[in-house]
């Protein structure tokens, strides 16, 4: 008898020879997708500022929507009775909820925690609400959501090995509780979240005992919220090896162009973040040459391109497929802002136009996509170490004292 596969399952393509990273491919109910890949983040059912349309149109595969924000308002109830959140959002690609927890941790002065889980008031009208394991998965799958992630407590990086190891313990045991009480297993896939900040023997210890439950895929949380990069590399160093090579592999936070590669050298394999999005809409756009802050006076008369060497959509096989390969979207690097100035952006953000931070932000998220889109080509080429020295060198990472972000 044919064993039955989860409803989310990785399926890997090559092996980059010099830096073991990872090319494959996620099969979803939602379609199949390839990887490494970059999700952007649409908290409420909405990635700030772009459409879903223009989401499929410059790349995105997957979506990340937040559980908290989205049983404070509309309600997963609401959702579910609408069809679930694909088709209330208009979204038919795959997308992927957290477990709410991180804003739930984030309230720190209105929560109190205990082993059944926390208590808190919610951030819009002080209602005073409760989310266990339990709950957060009757949450998500109300929403409908491909991947799930477990509950688990959001802590500062640089706590007391004694209070993280407790946690740790914790999210180990919320974690056995949340796949107890997965309702949907056929179609939709909980993925368990390793934690133990910088101890090695805590991380291998969440991370042996989450494999044991044999989830579908498996998290690196914890990383990201205030500890250097050289840090984070250490810690995925000796963690991503102990997590299954035949499952998906996720970290939670990060869209640094030099973190995203450092991370897929690693053998990760999903990343997600608000920075291009949050950055866009204050005007900072993330280009082929490095960072441009387009309300700076000196874009004032730069009637170039905002980013004459960005390929938007014409080589996009997923707009070619969706859309089919018109004679107007075949013309090179065709975007339909190509044909905007920098000028033209700057007047707009210092008009207050809302276009400019759509604009900005679209250009961001095509970036970041475009960039793992040639991460991609550069595994599979076997030559990621060379793609990673020119990313550097364009972004402007080599320069002295640069600002990125």
């Amino acid at each position: 008898m044919k064993e039955q596969k989860p409803a989310v399952w990785y399926e890997h393509l090559h092996t980059e020879k010099y830096t073991g990273a990872r090319r494959g491919r996620l099969h979803t109910p939602h379609g199949v997708y390839e990887t490494p890949m970059f999700m952007p983040v649409g908290t409420q059912g909405a990635v700030k500022g772009v459409n879903t349309r223009t989401l499929k149109e410059i790349g995105s595969q997957f979506i990340l929507a937040n559980t908290y924000h989205l049983w404070v308002r509309p309600g997963d109830e609401l959702i579910a009775e609408a069809g679930g959140l694909h088709k209330y959002m208009g979204w038919d690609q795959a997308i992927l909820t957290d477990s709410g927890g991180f804003q739930v941790f984030s309230l720190s002065d209105a929560r109190k925690l205990k082993e059944e889980g926390v208590t808190f008031q919610n951030h819009v009208n002080g209602d005073k609400m409760f989310l266990s394991p339990e709950v957060a998965m009757r949450i998500q799958n109300n929403l409908g959501s491909d991947v799930m992630m477990q509950l688990d407590e959001a802590i500062p990086y640089f706590e007391t090995y004694d209070y993280i190891k407790d946690s740790m313990q914790r999210s180990l045991r919320w974690a056995d509780r949340a796949q107890q009480y997965h309702q949907k297993t056929d179609s939709q896939a909980l993925f368990g979240i390793v934690q133990g900040a910088g101890f090695k023997d805590l991380r291998t210890e969440s991370a042996n005992e989450l494999v044991k439950m044999d989830l579908p895929g498996y998290a690196v949380g914890g990383l990201s919220v205030g500890e250097s990069k050289k840090e984070m590399n250490r810690v995925l160093d000796f963690t991503v090896p102990l997590l299954p090579e035949d499952k998906p592999r996720y970290l939670m936070g990060v869209a640094a162009p030099d973190s995203l590669i450092d991370g897929v050298i690693r053998g990760i394999d999903m990343f997600d973040c608000v920075l291009p999005t949050r950055i866009g809409r204050k005007g900072t756009l993330m280009t082929s040459k490095g960072r441009v802050v387009i309300k700076n006076a000196r874009y004032k008369k730069d009637f170039s391109p905002i980013d004459p060497d960005l390929t938007y959509y014409s080589d996009n096989p997923i707009r070619k497929e969706q859309f089919g390969n018109l004679a107007q979207y075949d013309l090179p690097n065709y975007s339909p802002y190509q044909n905007l100035s920098r000028s033209y952006l700057h007047h707009l953000f210092n008009a207050n136009e809302r276009l400019g931070a759509q604009i900005a932000s679209e250009h961001n998220l095509r970036y970041l996509l475009h960039l793992m889109e040639e991460m991609r080509t550069a595994i599979e080429e076997d030559r990621l170490l060379e793609f990673r020295e020119q990313v550097l060198e364009d972004y402007g990472y080599n320069k002295k004292n640069a600002r990125l972000f």
